[in-house]
């Protein structure tokens, strides 16, 4: 069993934490006096909490930083376990994260136990940036810019044979689909049963029609692979408004596969449905054009047909991640409000005619 320096908020004593920001040549002078707890962020599936730290005098280490911890409810917990989403986003932190360009939090600490499963990641605090608010949406300007960071993931590794070795984050098998589309097929009634009522009819049906196609679905639309983040939200976004920087939260769901479908899941699901089709075809082409321009080849009609199977993807996320993880009314309004925006974006591109692939 892998020792942790710590399995939880409650653990994190002053002690544990000067020998972790020594150990990861932040804190020089001073000692760690006191640390203060504050839970943040809405994650169902882990906890996160801001630690403030007591120096107790003068000190080069820094005046608070962010730990995520499993979840403390064993539901959430059993899920995270199952999707081995522990294991990856500690796999991103230590293996990935210095490979990219994406702005995201330095790590300090980042233990995994495979026998347990428990983790805990010690990261850089970048407030004053919040999370932004996946169901207040928003504009065309801040949606270009969270797509320039999914540029700055996706470029780096695109088509790279390297990420195929890493067993944790290439989960793609004929038999991983199968058993997807099945989890998916049988959650569906118990999600209509719950939701079904808060949903309009056309939701309901194009959600059943996506689902026929569900295995098909999840074998992949081919071509080149590369980093998927596979939760790109709002809520998984630090904004900071006064730098007008953006950086890239929870890994939890990282994969292999399609990286355009992170763009179809972004802006399907973040901008206002209303609003999205009159600015859709310059936000693809804009990151298209950069994405191009950072060396990958990738002509534009085959960057629109990935990005129109992406538009399924966070239809069926919804459907098992409402089933799975701890209910909360907000988490509720999230997948219903969720569910409505994708299945109303993959209908609109007629994105059941790229199911099968090229």
């Amino acid at each position: 069993m892998a020792t942790l320096p710590f399995t939880s908020a409650a653990t994190v004593t002053p002690d544990a934490l000067d020998d972790a920001l020594r150990r990861a040549g932040v804190l020089h002078t001073g000692r760690v006096h006191a640390v203060t707890t504050t839970p943040i962020g809405t994650g169902q599936m882990a906890h996160s909490v801001r630690i403030a730290i007591d120096y107790g005098g003068p000190s080069d280490g820094p005046a608070s930083v962010v730990g995520k911890f499993p979840s403390a409810d064993e539901r959430s917990r059993a899920v995270g376990r199952s999707l081995r989403a522990y294991e990856i986003e500690v796999g991103f932190y230590r293996e990935l994260a210095a490979t990219v360009g994406v702005r995201a939090p330095e790590c300090y600490v980042a233990g995994f136990d495979p026998d347990s499963h428990a983790f805990a990641l010690l990261l850089e605090d970048l407030a004053p940036a919040e999370a932004g608010d996946q169901l207040d949406g928003c504009g065309a300007d801040l949606a270009a810019r969270v797509l320039s960071e999914a540029v700055r993931y996706h470029a780096p590794r695109w088509g790279d044979p390297s990420l195929e070795r890493l067993a944790w984050l290439n989960r793609s098998s004929p038999g991983a689909a199968a058993r997807m589309a099945e989890l998916v097929r049988s959650l569906l009634p118990g999600f209509v049963e719950r939701f079904g009522p808060s949903l309009e009819a056309s939701t309901l049906e194009g959600l059943a029609l996506g689902v026929e196609h569900v295995e098909d679905w999840w074998h992949g639309p081919g071509g080149a692979r590369t980093l998927v983040h596979g939760d790109l939200r709002l809520d998984n976004l630090l904004l900071d408004a006064t730098r007008g920087t953006v950086a890239v939260v929870d890994w939890q769901t990282l994969a292999l596969g399609n990286g355009v479908a992170d763009v179809s899941y972004f802006v399907g699901g973040n901008l206002l449905p209303d609003e999205r089709p009159g600015v859709e075809p310059d936000l693809v082409r804009g990151y298209h054009a950069e994405l191009v321009a950072a060396g990958v080849e990738l002509a534009w009609d085959e960057c629109w047909r990935l990005y129109r199977h992406g538009t399924w993807y966070g239809a069926f996320l919804g459907v098992v991640a409402s089933m799975l993880v701890e209910q909360t009314e907000r988490g509720d309004r999230m997948f219903t409000t969720d569910v409505e925006r994708h299945v109303r974006h993959a209908i609109e591109l007629d994105a059941v005619d790229v199911i099968g692939g090229p």
